[in-house]
Formats: structure tokens, C-alpha cells, sequence
């Protein structure tokens, strides 16, 4: 695709004034801008999407303009190159794909009500009035609003409101900054306020659908994230509040608008009186992530939309920072390890992903950007294996000089690498460009020969195309070594290394010689027969992340035919009494692998349900259903893991016990608690459904405003085994009275994994594309819907479909790359079943004998 040219060249705005005039009832914007900067040329562009120009004024003066709307653009020209003001008049309809200026819908009491926000990232500035919307085209804003306001109604934005004058909104100037971080709320919103101790005003807010106190933990969490985050980066806070908005419809998680954050309401707002740790650990990461790019994007950002990674893969670091110091006891960054550690080697793993860094030529292809298991996982895992290697006080040391010279301004890759490397006396770009210019990751093999310790890199894959990939077998990575032995060496930046006497690393070792202590690198390691034996011989009494390690590093060899899942089996019950919810993670991941070996009522299924009741009864025997007072956080998200696997083992005891706690509180899903709450709801759609029950989860779903508890009614309803049933869920996919366009993608991942729905989803998917695009199009996660597809499928015809599909729409570039990619996913699924079922099902049926 040709590229586009950049208006910045031409046009440096430096102010904008705006005012917006905004009626729900009509779904009209009406707006007028007026914008001061300089031009560099008498031809001038503005971006716009869908507005309608009445007028255009230069310097005071009316004239002649064109609408270009295949390049997003307003032309028109100017006398001279020079200062310039240039108004514009127009008008714009409020959208309802929860891009731009856009609606959301909810309930209070059973009356209809509405919010209006923004979403304007990634190019949807546009939409609101015209602008330079580019990142490099940063300016300040006067923002004026006007809208069908109604008694205890308001507005909030990314500065304080100064005055409200004949019912127009008046906000002071914000600071230099880009289109897309400008933001704003209007509706019926309540809010809890404090200050943190530097005196910034901190606030949440939300529909008054939401008990008040709900508001409550996510205050606290923005408020010492705050705190922490002027500490950590030794620059303060530059605005005069930070204000975190609980959205009803927005497409994705959160929006680190300039001191006005937007989030999914499921992403800020708990129960306090009945909420689990895992949904308090969900919303402070995500509070954490979006409050560190207060800085980090918003103060200083990215350059162009090709060093995305550099906003998203430091947050998504720093997320885990923040939390780990705010609540210690929660041990973050074990999830990190289980969770974005995981996605980030499977998905990276497949030949023809994007690398962190890509170049971005036209709009259409930053939506192909948002890889959340690329650009946020992967180069968060980078960024962790760069603090690695400096330490903290070279980080912040780094960070403190990087903010002071780029504050307001745009910032590449290489500034940050020079900082650090600055700091550090590290070459730090000439590590990370290995990694960031380059996809995937190398497998490190090591070996013992003639009494010394060999190592190896080579690109590792589990699919996909090499041609896909310039130089794929040629790829060589600056590695980490991070030995357990003192005497290795640092860093492998060759092919192979020898790193010296056997015998001499393992008696510096304290157990198994491993490498990537920590799991701190962006790689896997394969050990020879000598060394492997070593390290199942130390695995149950190595810590929990390295044995997290050794299950991911052999998931990932078994599933490139590297290693055998068969292998893999008969280790887990060695790990099976962990306490550790990291290594609990990692065992029920595998599981969750071998389930694709398994077809519906096979012997090998029933053996698998035999093997994880095995792994799971003692665990259930220590810790019982319910949570207890005073214990451990390991132990209630290990006991998540452990009555999820109970369930799916169909173990008596736990079926009897679930239906019983449901019983008890008389199907009042509201009564049941948080934790075990997803598990007692699936136990009664899979074990105890009827009609009436079906309805009665469906009608609540509805109902509550309480996001995880629309989570567990969903994850239960989509395992029906009832196709009638399942039909009624799949034809109300396009009625936003039941499912939000927001929360879609979850119920058709649920059905087209559920055997007995899965035709059902994927003929809709197929039949309804047309109005998915429509809707949701044009999102920077709408390509997600093929990713789910590609998680599912199996079967040779399940690929023999999905080519015959997707294979038309490879010239979409929002699509194209995702397509091939998941292609390649399924392939390997595919090939993967065909080589290895026969071994899986032969130890399946030993172990179930044991």
C-alpha cells in the first residue's frame, strides 16, 4: 500500500481552539475550529473523516477547499508559507462503532440513559473536528462544549472546566500534546475524589448504575500509582488531575487520554464486598498501565505510529512495577510469567508475526499494529530483560534524563536506548535492535561435550512460512545468557559458544546449570539428555518460576515437534502439589494444549479426565471449596485453577458440592460468591440445566451492571450442550439489548469452542461478516475475531474452511498479516494432532491406571 504523505511537514499546528456543539437525541456534532501554526507551503491539507465542511477560513479570509475522502482529507490553499490561522465550520454524526465522539447505552432503574466519550486513537481525532491528527503534531487545546445537557448532568475533560457560560463548557488549556490523548465525558456520572501527596487531584468516575463504593479500590490504586510512578520516573506529574472514567460500551480495555484515562467499566470499577483477587489484580494493572503512560506516551511520545511499542511495551512493563511495589503480596510477577510471558513466546513463535518495530505506511495498517501479544507482551518482556541487565538505578536514572529532554515533544527508539545506555555504560541499542528489528526468538540448545558446556542459537517456529521472513534461518539475537553458574559468560552474540567446564558450572549452580534464570529473556532452551536429566532431577525442588520454565519451554518444543507433549505428561504429576499459582498456571496451559488431542466421548478424553482429576483431587483436599479467612493469595488463585479442572474432570465431590452452594443461596446468582462463583454457574448449565435455569442466567446476564459477574453468567451459558439453547445465544449477537457490541468477540470465542455450537458460530461469523465489519471495522482489535478462530480450529476441514474464507480478504492490510498468521496456527494444530495423537492417548491411558 502507497504510502501517505505526512501533513505535519507542511502544517505545524501550535493551538487549537474548539467547540463543539453535541446532541444525543440528533446523533450530530456540530463544531467549530480554529487552528494557529505554521505552514512550510500554500498547499495545505487537514485530516477529516466523515465531516461535513460548511466552511473554511484563512487568516480571517473565506476560501475555496476540496474534500478528499479517500485520504482522510480537507485541501485548500494559502497566500504564503508562514503563521497561519485557519478556521473551520462543520458538522459530524456521533458514531456508534465507539470510535470518535460516540455514545454508550446503559440502564438505571429501568430507565434508558446515555454517555457521550472519545476513543481517538489510533487516527480518530479526525472524526471531531479537523485537525494534523499525527502524533509528531503536537499543540495545546482550548476545548468548548455545548451539549443536551439535563439537571445533574456534566462534563469532564483533560483539564479543569473554568467556567460554563449560556450552557457552553469552558476547559483550561491543556499542555502540548497530541490529537489522539485529547478526551472527554459527558453524561450523568458520579465520582470519589482524593489527592495524592504531591497534590494532584485524583478522581473515578462512573454511571450511577454502580454502587458508589465500587469507585473505591480503583481510587486508591490511581492515586499510589501516581505516587509511585513521580518517584520511580523523578518527574512529576505535569497535569492538575488525573480522572479515570468507567465507560459502558468501549471496544478496548482502557485509554491513557492526557488526565482524563477511559476504561472498559469490567477495568476499573470492584465490589468490594465480593470480589476475587484475580479481578482486583486484573484492574490495578490496568489502572498501573495506563497511569504509567502519563508519562511514558503521553509526556513524551512516539514519533509515528512504527514505534507504537515504545508507549505500549514500557507500560505493559510498568504495570507490573507499579503493582508489584503497591501490593507485594500479590507476587505480580508471577502472573507476568504465566500470563504475557506465555503469549508472547506462542504467538511470537509463528513465522510471519510482526516484529516489535514496523515500519507504517497508511492508516489501514495501525490497526494491524495493536498485537497485544507482540507490541504490549513481547516488548514488555524485552523491557524487563533490559531492566535485567541495568538494574533499577540505571533505569530511572535513564528515565529521569529521557523525560527531561523530550518532555512535550516525540521521541524514536534509539533516544530511549541512548538514555539508558547512557546510564547503564550499556550498548543498549545494539542488544535491542537484535530483538526489535527482527521477529521471533532463537532456541538456545545446550549441551556437554568432552567435559565443557556448549551452547547454540537458532530462530525457533512452530509454523508458518519461511519465506514470509527475510533471512529466517539466518537470524542471529543478542541472548542473555543469565546463567545459574557466576563464571558464564554474559551475553551470546554468535551462533555458538562454549562456556566452559562442565563440571566447574554445575558446582556453581545451586541445582540444575540452567540459563535464563529468572525467565527474564525473550527465548526457550533446549538441554541435552545430560542436562535435562539434571533438571527433572532438580524439579521438585527448584522455585516456582523455574519450573514454570521447564513446562514452557517444553510446551513450546512439543508443539514444534521439537519435543513430545506425550513426555511432557508424565512430568506433571511431579509438580502437581505446587502451591505456586504460577506453576499451577503452566500445568493446566498444557492441559489446555492436550484437550485438542481429545474428540467428544473418546477414550482418550476419558483418560484425560482421569489424569487431571488425578492432578487436581489433593490439591482440592488442601484447600477446600471456599475461600478461607487469612489465606494466601496463592492459594485462592491457585484454588481458581484447581475447581476449574475439578469441573472439567467431571469429579463428583466438586459437582455435588457446586450444585449444593447454588441451592443454598436459591439460584440467586447475585448471592454466590466471587471466588468459585464462574465454576458454580458452569457446573449448572453443564450438570443441572433446564429451560428455565437457561433463561433465568441469560435475564440476569442482562441485568447486572456488575461486570465479572457478566463474565462468569457468560463463560457458563456459551458450555451449554443444549443446541436450542445455543441457538438463542448465537441469534442475539446482533442485539445490543442483550450482547454489547464490546463484549461479541467473547461469546462467539465461547460457542465456536463449544463442540455442540461450534458450526452454529462459525456459519454466523461467516453469514454476518459484512455486518461485523460495518459495526466493529476499522478497530484497532477487530482483526482479533479471526485470532479467536484460529485458537479453536483443528481439523483439516476446520483449515480447509478457514483458507477457503479468509483467503479473499488478504488485501485488507488491517487483516492480511492476521490471516496468515492464523492460518499457520491452525496448520500446525492440524499437523501437530496428526503426529502426536497416537503417543498422547497411549500415555494418557498408562497414566489413568496409575
Amino acid at each position: 500500500m502507497a504510502a501517505i504523505p505526512r501533513l505535519y511537514e507542511t502544517f505545524q499546528p501550535n493551538h487549537y481552539d474548539l467547540f463543539l456543539d453535541i446532541s444525543r437525541e440528533n446523533k450530530l456534532i456540530v463544531g467549530k475550529t480554529t487552528i494557529t501554526g505554521h505552514v512550510t507551503t500554500t498547499d495545505l491539507a487537514l485530516h477529516q473523516h466523515d465531516l461535513v465542511v460548511e466552511t473554511l477560513k484563512v487568516n480571517g479570509q473565506a476560501v475555496d477547499f476540496t474534500m478528499d475522502n479517500d485520504q482522510d482529507q480537507v485541501t485548500f490553499k494559502a497566500d504564503q508559507p508562514g503563521e497561519i490561522e485557519v478556521e473551520v465550520t462543520y458538522h459530524a454524526p456521533l458514531t456508534d462503532n465507539m470510535n470518535g465522539i460516540y455514545p454508550s447505552y446503559y440502564n438505571v432503574d429501568g430507565q434508558a440513559k446515555q454517555l457521550v466519550s472519545t476513543q481517538f486513537e489510533t487516527y480518530f481525532a479526525r472524526q471531531a473536528f479537523p485537525s494534523i491528527d499525527e502524533p509528531e503534531a503536537k499543540a495545546t487545546f482550548s476545548l468548548a462544549i455545548k451539549f443536551d445537557e439535563k439537571p445533574e448532568e456534566s462534563v469532564i475533560s483533560n483539564m479543569p472546566e473554568q467556567k460554563v457560560e449560556e450552557g457552553v463548557h469552558y476547559f483550561d488549556k491543556t499542555v502540548k500534546m497530541s490529537t489522539y490523548l485529547l478526551g472527554f465525558a459527558l453524561g450523568d456520572l458520579q465520582s470519589k475524589k482524593t489527592k495524592t501527596n504531591s497534590g494532584v487531584e485524583i478522581g473515578v468516575f462512573a454511571t450511577k448504575a454502580h454502587p458508589a463504593d465500587n469507585l473505591d479500590f480503583a481510587l486508591d490504586i490511581a492515586k499510589r500509582s501516581i505516587e509511585f510512578f513521580e518517584d520511580f520516573y523523578q518527574t512529576p506529574y505535569p497535569l492538575p488531575h488525573s480522572w479515570q472514567v468507567a465507560l459502558p460500551d468501549f471496544s478496548a480495555g482502557a485509554m491513557e487520554n492526557w488526565g482524563v484515562v477511559t476504561y472498559r467499566e469490567a477495568c476499573l470499577l470492584v465490589d468490594p464486598k465480593n470480589s476475587s483477587t484475580a479481578t482486583k489484580q486484573y484492574v490495578a494493572t490496568i489502572v498501573a498501565h495506563e497511569l504509567a503512560h502519563q508519562w511514558f506516551g503521553d509526556l513524551v511520545t512516539m514519533k509515528w505510529w512504527d514505534e507504537l511499542w515504545l508507549n505500549e511495551s514500557f507500560a505493559n512493563m510498568m504495570e507490573y512495577v507499579a503493582t508489584d511495589f503497591l501490593e507485594p503480596d500479590w507476587h505480580i510477577w508471577e502472573s507476568f510469567n504465566a500470563v504475557e510471558v506465555q503469549k508472547a513466546l506462542h504467538r511470537d513463535a509463528i513465522l510471519g508475526v510482526q516484529p516489535v518495530h514496523v515500519e507504517v505506511h497508511h492508516p489501514e495498517e495501525i490497526d494491524a499494529l495493536f498485537d497485544p501479544a507482540i507490541v504490549y507482551a513481547k516488548g514488555g518482556h524485552l523491557l524487563v530483560m533490559v531492566r535485567a541487565l541495568i538494574g533499577d538505578d540505571a533505569l530511572r536514572n535513564g528515565l529521569k534524563q529521557y523525560f527531561a529532554k523530550k518532555k512535550y515533544g516525540n521521541a524514536t527508539g534509539d533516544d530511549l536506548w541512548a538514555a539508558l545506555g547512557e546510564a547503564s555504560g550499556k550498548n543498549i541499542g545494539a542488544i535491542m535492535h537484535s530483538w526489535l528489528e527482527q521477529p521471533g526468538y532463537p532456541v538456545v540448545s545446550v549441551k556437554v561435550e568432552d567435559g565443557r558446556v556448549k551452547v547454540s542459537q537458532k530462530p525457533f517456529s512452530i509454523g508458518g512460512d519461511k519465506s514470509a521472513v527475510p533471512n529466517a534461518d539466518s537470524r542471529i539475537w543478542q541472548v542473555p545468557l543469565a546463567a545459574s553458574a557466576v563464571s558464564a559468560p554474559d551475553l551470546l552474540t554468535t551462533e555458538t559458544m562454549d562456556l566452559g567446564d562442565y563440571e566447574t558450572l554445575q558446582r556453581e549452580s545451586d541445582g540444575a546449570f540452567t540459563l535464563n534464570v529468572g525467565n527474564t529473556g525473550h527465548y526457550i532452551v533446549q538441554y541435552d539428555d545430560t542436562l535435562l536429566a539434571e533438571q527433572v532431577a532438580n524439579l521438585e525442588t527448584a522455585n516456582a518460576i523455574s519450573q514454570a520454565q521447564f513446562l514452557q519451554n517444553n510446551l513450546l518444543l512439543a508443539q514444534a515437534g521439537q519435543g513430545s507433549f506425550a513426555d511432557l505428561l508424565w512430568v506433571l504429576p511431579k509438580l502437581a502439589d505446587s502451591t505456586s499459582e504460577l506453576v499451577q498456571s503452566l500445568i493446566y496451559q498444557v492441559i489446555a494444549q492436550v484437550k485438542a488431542f481429545a474428540t467428544d466421548g473418546s477414550d482418550l478424553e476419558k483418560n484425560l479426565q482421569t489424569f487431571v482429576n488425578d492432578l487436581s483431587k489433593q490439591q482440592l483436599i488442601r484447600l477446600g471449596f471456599d475461600k478461607r479467612a487469612g489465606e494466601n493469595v496463592d492459594d485462592e488463585m491457585v484454588r481458581a485453577e484447581v475447581l476449574s479442572a475439578a469441573l472439567f474432570a467431571k469429579n463428583a465431590d466438586l459437582v455435588a458440592h457446586a450444585h449444593q452452594v447454588f441451592e443454598e443461596a436459591g439460584g440467586d446468582v447475585t448471592k454466590l460468591p466471587a471466588n468459585g462463583r464462574a465454576v458454580i454457574l458452569k457446573n449448572e448449565i453443564q450438570n443441572f440445566n433446564t429451560q428455565e435455569k437457561f433463561n433465568q442466567f441469560l435475564t440476569d446476564y442482562q441485568k447486572t451492571a456488575e461486570a465479572a459477574l457478566k463474565s462468569d453468567l457468560e463463560a457458563a451459558l456459551v458450555t451449554s450442550q443444549d443446541e436450542s439453547q445455543l441457538e438463542t445465544l448465537v441469534a442475539n449477537y446482533q442485539n445490543a439489548d442483550v450482547i454489547k457490541p464490546q463484549d461479541l468477540r467473547g461469546w462467539f470465542q465461547g460457542i465456536l469452542g463449544n463442540d455442540k455450537g461450534q458450526a452454529l458460530a462459525w456459519d454466523w461469523a461467516k453469514n454476518n461478516w459484512d455486518w461485523l465489519e460495518d459495526r466493529l471495522g476499522g478497530d484497532m482489535s477487530f482483526s482479533s475475531y479471526v485470532t479467536v478462530i484460529s485458537r479453536i480450529f483443528k481439523t483439516a476441514e476446520n483449515l480447509a474452511e478457514f483458507k477457503a474464507f479468509f483467503t479473499p480478504k488478504l488485501d485488507q492490510p488491517g487483516l492480511a498479516r492476521e490471516i496468515v498468521i492464523d492460518q499457520a496456527v491452525i496448520e500446525n494444530r492440524v499437523k501437530t494432532i496428526a503426529d502426536q495423537t497416537a503417543d498422547v492417548d497411549r500415555a494418557l491411558a498408562l497414566l489413568a491406571q496409575k
